[in-house]
């Protein structure tokens, strides 16, 4: 099959331990023209429903519970009539957001179809104790929500994160990908696993 891959830029804030900071996130539709699965509902329902057009949606599967994230999470779901999806692990993140939301449970899931397409779930935390980073194989396509981005790992300094839990996800789980796969991100830009693997040791001599 021809995936199609879409990427939607929304705007607004995250917020944790006290602090507020202006974000642009990275919306990922993955699917074909009849069905999709929509990654991390970020701030914009009205932008994320409009790419989505007529299609059918599988999912909203977040890589994890950090709120601008899951921002519109609820409303898409119910717009959309579409599930949550959730590692547990994020779930005092979630609650933190959307405290009366169930969500449906990533634990124990490795692989998930979506129009015809095998999507590999990859539990990669660090960032977050439930981030998840989604790989399709055939596709050669990499979504990693804040665990990868170009030019290191995702923050670690604040609460519910691990720089040497990053670390060992990026190496163990990522890095050992195929070095043609291209990297779509949560926030900023997009890369490949050839770019950011021989970088590994600068990270771990930096700390971050």
């Amino acid at each position: 099959m021809s995936e199609r891959i879409d990427r939607v830029v929304t705007s607004g804030t995250f917020s944790l331990d006290g602090g507020t900071w202006d974000v642009d996130n990275n919306v990922w539709l993955i699917g074909d023209d009849h069905q999709v699965l929509v990654i991390d509902a970020a701030h914009d329902a009205d932008a994320i429903a409009a790419a989505v057009g007529t299609r059918t949606v599988t999912a909203i599967l977040c890589t994890h519970g950090h709120n601008d994230h899951v921002t519109v999470a609820p409303e898409l779901s119910k717009r959309l009539d579409a599930p949550i999806l959730l590692h547990p692990g994020d779930d005092p993140l979630w609650r933190m957001t959307h405290p009366d939301t169930p969500y449906r449970s990533l634990a124990g899931i490795d692989r998930i179809t979506v129009a015809g397409t095998d999507i590999d779930i990859l539990h990669t935390p660090g960032h977050s104790p439930g981030s998840v980073s989604l790989h399709l194989p055939e596709a050669a396509a990499l979504f990693t929500g804040d665990t990868l981005f170009a030019g290191g790992p995702g923050a670690t300094g604040r609460s519910y994160s691990d720089f040497d839990t990053i670390i060992a996800s990026i190496r163990e789980r990522l890095l050992t990908l195929p070095e043609e796969t291209t990297v779509h991100t949560g926030h900023g830009d997009t890369t490949t696993i050839a770019t950011e693997k021989p970088a590994l040791a600068d990270w771990i001599a930096r700390g971050h």
